[in-house]
């Protein structure tokens, strides 16, 4: 079990700590005053990671998904537990369910619309009534544009569509956002997905392409439609709005699909690559918009900052919700994206 809330709850377990996105998650919680225990599968992996890391000795434990045991001691003593280790259609529930075992919260920061989906249907009740805090898709897919459109609405209380398009500078998938992919487009059996009237929507037709008007300087672009992420996820997961669309542009999406893109590397002394983003999500109601623009750069490694103020706000008592929620359920939006000056610009428009 974890401690009694308060400033002594520091120590976080990082599920895929060696890989590209727990990297990050690492430093910025140790940037941060937490005390990180690196998890991971393979032990190789793992005891390098561990000696190249720069200063105080990390505390490194190895577990695999398909010895609870294992994950039980690699959990114990941790205040709470942060998965990066994908594909999430695999991991999420075997440590959500030692999550619940050790009594402590779990985020995670998938971007597998159906693994998110799970969580939420296989979770939510049981995690209610043990008064556990579940927040998948804590990441810069299903989290950040939650956050965005959560703080666009304001005092609405529903919208008749939101729309969140992504202006990426290019896209440089890792080798885990390859395998999530792959996993994704066997249980989809190839089909693609949307969230329309309501629902999810598996179809056989091909995404639609159309022009986006990105706030300047990045202007009109062409993009496609209906380019589903996790945001079709969580968005609905708590806001009543029956259709929300996600749109890429061309561009990144093509690198995306094309095998032979290079995975992201370092352009700077943070890691972080050169890519820049800008996330453009708006609401509308009755003929009225709103709109929230985050701009920022390298897509994974914001996801740390995100998933780490998240831990922060639940272990400070600074929630608003129990089970498994989303990021715009369990927080305060708009604080929350304040909170990320230093790795957001963000802008409230209407």
């Amino acid at each position: 079990m974890g401690t009694a809330t308060g400033s002594g709850r520091r120590t976080v377990a990082v599920f895929g700590a060696y890989g590209h996105t727990g990297r990050f998650v690492v430093a910025e919680l140790r940037a941060r005053g937490f005390h990180p225990v690196a998890v991971g599968r393979d032990a190789g992996k793992l005891r390098a990671f561990a000696a190249a890391e720069p200063g105080p000795a990390l505390d490194a434990r190895t577990a695999s998904v398909d010895d609870a045991a294992s994950l039980d001691r690699a959990l114990a003593g941790a205040d709470a537990v942060i998965n990066c280790a994908g594909p999430f259609a695999v991991t999420a529930a075997p440590v959500i369910e030692a999550a619940l075992r050790a009594g402590i919260p779990y985020v995670d920061v998938a971007a597998e619309i159906e693994a998110n989906a799970d969580t939420f249907a296989h979770f939510t009740e049981r995690a209610r009534a043990a008064g556990a805090l579940i927040v998948p898709a804590m990441a810069f897919y299903g989290g950040l544009g939650d956050l965005l459109v959560t703080a666009a609405m304001g005092d609405w209380t529903a919208a008749d569509e939101a729309h969140i398009a992504y202006g990426l500078s290019g896209w440089h998938p890792t080798a885990g956002t390859r395998a999530a992919g792959a996993v994704s487009r066997e249980r989809r059996d190839g089909r693609r997905v949307r969230y329309a009237n309501g629902g999810l929507e598996y179809r056989d037709d091909a995404a639609p392409g159309l022009k986006w008007s990105f706030p300047e300087p990045m202007g009109t672009r062409a993009v496609i439609g209906e380019f589903s992420m996790a945001d079709i996820v969580t968005v609905p997961s708590h806001l009543s709005v029956p259709d929300v669309t996600t749109y890429m542009t061309v561009e990144a999406a093509g690198e995306l699909a094309d095998p032979e893109t290079p995975a992201p590397t370092a352009s700077d002394e943070q890691g972080r690559s050169a890519q820049t983003f800008l996330v453009d999500a708006v609401v509308r109601s009755g003929g009225v918009e709103r709109r929230a623009v985050a701009r920022g750069q390298d897509i994974y490694a914001v996801s740390a900052p995100l998933a780490v103020e998240a831990v922060d706000r639940v272990l400070t008592g600074r929630t608003r919700a129990k089970g498994v929620v989303s990021a715009g359920a369990a927080f305060d939006a708009t604080d929350f994206l304040r909170a990320l000056s230093a790795h957001l610009t963000v802008e409230l428009v209407g």
